[in-house]
């Protein structure tokens, strides 16, 4: 990988306080004596990876391929487990994560091709499994829109999660692929705090418009549900009754939660995050956190990190599966399906098909 760099914008906010150091290189970028976080300027590089599609074999995840346009994530949530996928590149999981972001432009034509390829077999594509495919610069580019434009006309199936609205804008391709039941999403729905929300994932949509965009693709025939991710017991974990209800309102018919972790660096961008939001909660927060993930901050063991374990991983999961009882909404979302699968020819023309 190479990266070139684009303009930067100034951005609305940070999640971030700190620029941990990272684990792979002796590089550290270090920004003005003085300067807040919030005064970093967001900068982009071309990411000029030759594949684009990234396959994995945890059994935690629902899928074994990602679809991934951007490295990186602008919304800056405080929380995020993807932000040490940053020190691979040569950044910290910190200001770095959110403020230089890799974009891969070409991502339509890397898919078409992949699509494509004699010996390629379509299978369930997440899009994204790391970094939001909607984060603010998308509005700009268009580079999930392109990919799911390819998707779209080979009837791939591909499953997205997302925390912003702008998914709406891509409703014309959503609603083609729903129509041979090749797709489904999820909007990720973290408080209906209005001002948590603000403060845990400053460049999100809020929770208002993530509702919106629920009613959106519910009306629009798209099978969508909502993510309560992560749960962060002691300062969110109470409203889960609340979110399952707006959401089931808006359309959701399915809904999924997962217990937060915090791998690596990620427990001291939290922690500092706790400190300067919410002082006073800090070690409440850290302890529950270090009680659902086995006495750390990221339970090593697969099957155990993502939903918890002992009595505030319990309680979570009980007080979840009671909220969806009492709105008839489903744990699992709905079955997505190759079966219409058509490849493209690299020349943009499909083979004859369904």
């Amino acid at each position: 990988m190479s990266a070139s760099p684009m303009p930067g914008v100034r951005p609305h906010g940070r999640g971030a306080a700190v620029n941990p150091t990272q684990r792979f290189s002796e590089l550290h970028i270090e920004y003005e004596p003085g300067q807040e976080p919030d005064q970093v300027s967001t900068k982009f590089f071309r990411d000029h990876s030759s594949s684009i599609i990234s396959r994995h074999e945890s059994p935690d995840l629902p899928f074994a391929a990602s679809l991934n346009p951007y490295r990186g994530c602008e919304h800056g949530c405080a929380y995020c487990y993807a932000r040490p996928t940053h020190e691979w590149l040569g950044f910290s999981a910190g200001i770095d994560f959110e403020s230089r972001i890799l974009v891969k432009q070409d991502a339509p034509e890397l898919l078409r091709a992949e699509l494509a390829r004699e010996t390629y077999i379509p299978e369930h594509l997440s899009l994204s499994g790391v970094t939001d495919p909607y984060q603010p610069l998308e509005k700009k580019l268009k580079i999930t829109r392109g990919c799911l434009a390819v998707l779209a006309e080979c009837r791939h199936p591909v499953v997205l999660i997302t925390k912003n609205h702008l998914i709406t804008r891509d409703l014309d391709h959503l609603v083609e692929l729903s129509r041979v039941q090749a797709t489904a999403a999820y909007i990720s729905i973290t408080s209906l705090d209005h001002d948590l929300a603000r403060r845990l994932e400053p460049r999100a949509s809020s929770p208002a418009m993530r509702l919106a965009a629920i009613r959106a693709l519910s009306d629009a025939g798209v099978p969508v549900g909502v993510s309560i991710a992560p749960i962060i017991p002691g300062l969110n974990d109470s409203e889960i009754p609340a979110i399952v209800e707006a959401a089931h309102v808006a359309g959701a018919t399915f809904a999924g939660y997962t217990v937060v972790r915090l791998p690596f660096s990620v427990k001291e961008v939290f922690g500092l995050w706790l400190e300067e939001h919410f002082p006073g909660m800090k070690e409440k927060v850290l302890n529950r956190i270090a009680e659902t993930q086995g006495a750390t901050m990221s339970h090593g063991e697969f099957g155990k990190r993502l939903k918890g374990v002992g009595i505030w991983a319990q309680q979570i999961e009980q007080l979840f599966k009671i909220s969806l009882r009492r709105v008839a909404m489903l744990h699992r979302r709905p079955a997505v399906s190759a079966a219409s699968f058509r490849r493209p020819q690299v020349g943009g023309q499909l083979e004859l098909g369904l």
